[in-house]
């Protein structure tokens, strides 16, 4: 293997399309805002999913575990669109804040006589969602706005 740390950092001084590949790696990476929320989001998620066998309440609250199950895998895939195409799921944002809402008050609209363990897993997990949520939300309109200004900015040809 070859040793690169001699390179400096501008190493692309000089190269023909070096004004290209930045304006691209700009591009690319203008909505990285939302990276740092991407795997909480999936966790917390996945945690929902599988909170009626971890909290066991599984055979006692057939409906609300049915009810986690899906929203904890609708979370998993939402925080799997973002990390693939934050740009893309502008319009989806906003259903994981729904999405924790919705898990908080469950037990209560769900559930059958919901004991402590199980209200405090689903409103603890929601309440997570939910700032998650806003925190890709504010990301995903940040990055929203800032291609939209840097589209109308392009020249027409």
């Amino acid at each position: 293997m070859s040793d690169v740390s001699h390179r400096q950092r501008g190493a692309l001084a000089g190269h023909p399309d070096e004004r290209e590949m930045r304006e691209r790696y700009s591009r690319v990476m203008g909505g990285r805002d939302v990276v740092f929320a991407d795997g909480p989001v999936f966790l917390a998620g996945l945690y929902a999913a599988v909170s009626a066998w971890a909290v066991h309440f599984n055979d006692s609250q057939p409906e609300l575990a049915t009810t986690n199950l899906i929203a904890g895998i609708a979370v998993a895939l939402l925080a799997l669109g973002f990390s693939r195409a934050p740009e893309r799921m502008y319009g989806m944002s906003h259903a994981i804040v729904v999405i924790g809402a919705w898990l908080i008050v469950s037990p209560w609209l769900v559930g059958d006589g919901p004991d402590a363990g199980i209200i405090l897993s689903n409103v603890i997990t929601g309440g997570i969602i939910c700032l998650l949520g806003l925190v890709c939300a504010a990301a995903a309109l940040k990055a929203h706005r800032s291609s939209s200004r840097g589209a109308g900015h392009a020249p027409r040809g």
